[in-house]
């Protein structure tokens, strides 16, 4: 039995926990924060109830494998539902287009009705990760891997000159499909010209698998997971900030905390490594993708019929997500702003004929630094700075014997489903008692 201490009780730090503990380990979490989830919460005010962070998620077979692997099934815990469909897209010329998930007809069907021919042109592209997607599945997302061992297939992938801006030029002549592949790296922060064009496998996750929430917020599986944390016997220390890893004779012996130093054989670092100095010089020539301007606003009266999402295109680009919880007869949206934003954003949104100011009843405003501060970090992860950035990130193993490395910091993508990946690969790799 190894004594572990997990540094973050985010969704990946739970997630590591949870695994290694079902394995048989003693497990330590330090949070800094009086709660558990990280992003993963809410936020509440007036009876209304906000997903702090992500609503949806990708690949919902890493949620549901994580669930079996530590415990009681997800279905027994939690519900989780469909999105139909995934998101709306608003372009500034008055067209629209709702992107169905799960299935390749419907998306064709949904883009010929957006002009003919454009159907074909964009399940086309969907199709072209397919290999892509195989080729990291088996030899990367789900296999332990060290940067200087990568199988060849996976190296020419992540070594590729293509960026996500050129493919996506010389794919689509519409620059309106060209918007819908780009949201979401643009909803994160990043400049396409800057991204990969393989992480543009995220369109095909989307068609072959969907997205999926949990009624009332995805929130609600950060909380189960908390109570996973007392089912399996982690010992949870809630407002301890972990202020390094200690590291003697080469290897991680413990982590220092302002109570003193709590010992461990194996450490997991599941917050941005900078927080921590032992591994800042590891990840210096990264950057953290920082969140978007984020409005909760608690509305009443007569409202529009939207879906889950609607991206509005412009400058800024706006997001409305309708998934919060309210009083009876009311709603609880949440507005997302990336972009030139020289105004308030509901005055924005009200630019988009969706003015529901004078609907507000409770308001709360995030800034993009209000946010990183709550977390200590970006939820996002790494800033994506050309083909390079994917091996300058840590995970699952790092530089420093004894330390492991899980979350968005640790994969080459933000989202549950790459942060569940690396809490599992961790897991295999320190293997059971």
């Amino acid at each position: 039995m190894a004594r572990v201490v997990v540094v973050g009780g985010g969704f990946g730090g739970l997630a590591a926990a949870a695994r290694l503990a079902k394995l048989g380990h003693e497990v330590t979490l330090l949070e800094r924060s009086a709660a558990l989830g990280g992003a993963l919460s809410s936020v509440s005010a007036g009876g209304f109830t906000w997903d702090a962070g992500p609503s949806a998620t990708l690949l919902p077979a890493v949620v549901r494998d994580l669930f079996r692997k530590s415990g009681r099934p997800l279905e027994r815990e939690l519900e989780l539902t469909p999105l139909d469909p995934l998101r709306e897209h608003r372009f500034e010329d008055g067209t629209s287009v709702r992107l169905p998930g799960g299935s390749r007809a419907a998306q064709l069907a949904a883009f010929d009705e957006l002009g003919p021919g454009l159907g074909q042109r964009w399940v086309d592209h969907v199709a072209s990760y397919t290999e892509v997607w195989e080729v990291l599945r088996r030899n990367y997302f789900e296999v332990p891997w060290t940067p200087a061992a990568l199988p060849p297939e996976v190296a020419a992938l992540l070594d590729s000159r293509e960026m996500l801006h050129r493919r996506l030029r010389r794919t689509f002549k519409d620059e309106r499909l060209r918007m819908v592949a780009a949201h979401p790296f643009l909803a994160d922060g990043h400049q396409l010209r800057d991204v990969p064009a393989w992480a543009g496998l995220t369109a095909y996750l989307e068609q072959r698998f969907g997205a999926w929430t949990v009624p009332g917020g995805l929130a609600a599986l950060g909380r189960v997971l908390g109570e996973r944390m007392v089912t399996r016997g982690v010992e949870v220390r809630l407002g301890v900030p972990a202020l390094d890893v200690v590291v003697r004779e080469g290897r991680a012996v413990a982590v220092a905390t302002a109570g003193g130093e709590v010992d461990a054989d194996l450490v997991v670092c599941a917050v941005d490594p900078r927080q921590l100095p032992a591994l800042a010089d590891h990840v210096a020539r990264t950057m953290p993708a920082i969140p978007p301007v984020v409005a909760h606003v608690g509305l009443e009266g007569d409202l529009p019929e939207l879906p889950p999402e609607v991206v509005l295109h412009g400058d800024p680009t706006l997001v409305v997500r309708t998934g919060g919880t309210a009083p009876p007869g009311a709603a609880a949206w949440t507005v997302h702003a990336r972009g030139r934003l020289a105004e308030d954003v509901l005055r924005a949104l009200a630019r988009h004929r969706l003015d529901v100011r004078a609907h507000v009843v409770e308001r709360l405003d995030r800034s993009p630094r209000d946010l990183v501060e709550a977390w200590a970090g970006s939820p996002l992860g790494v800033l994506w700075q050309g083909r390079g950035t994917v091996r300058r990130r840590l995970g699952p193993t790092t530089p420093v014997p004894g330390v492991y490395a899980v979350g968005a910091h640790a994969t080459p993508g933000s989202g549950l489903p790459f942060v569940g990946l690396s809490a599992a690969l961790v897991a295999q790799l320190v293997g059971p008692t």
